[in-house]
């Protein structure tokens, strides 16, 4: 992992990180057939965005609550390849990347509270991180359906 100097660079590399994940899920919206699968996408964009003001806001002095639970993993993502992004991409391969991309979300910012000395910042990733959990979540429930009911 990159080293840092300082908590505003820890910062301002985990808000780059976000700013490219709002930029994916707009990406990947714009590549998929189907208009409610663009809504989906959209919408993890805009959550993306929120998680960068709340890291903008933390570098400005304000504190996040700690994760009150800790997420269920189905661990899906462990066991599927990762799709390759693609001009028109089907659903379920949307899903795949948009899992993996979750996992790696989830896995920065776990390692990010590691490398951190202060007690709230490190309560900032590991909220983050848990939030990232909730996305792959519902992706791997979504995945899960969509096998089910034969794609």
């Amino acid at each position: 992992m990159q080293r840092f100097s300082s908590a505003d660079e820890v910062l301002d590399f985990a808000i780059q990180r976000e700013i490219e994940s709002h930029d994916f899920y707009t990406d990947l919206a714009g590549r998929v057939k189907r208009p409610w699968m663009r809504e989906v996408f959209t919408d993890f964009a805009r959550e993306e965005a929120g998680h960068r003001k709340k890291l903008e806001a933390v570098k400005t002095g304000k504190t996040l609550l700690p994760a009150r639970e800790k997420i269920l993993d189905l661990k899906l993502s462990d066991y599927i390849v990762e799709a390759e992004i693609k001009p028109k991409m089907d659903y379920q391969e949307a899903l795949q990347v948009a899992m993996h991309k979750e996992k790696k979300a989830f896995l920065l910012y776990t390692d990010l509270a590691g490398a951190v000395e202060d007690a709230g910042l490190k309560n900032t990733f590991l909220a983050l991180a848990q939030e990232e959990a909730k996305h792959k979540l519902r992706f791997e429930i979504e995945y899960d359906d969509l096998l089910e009911s034969g794609g």
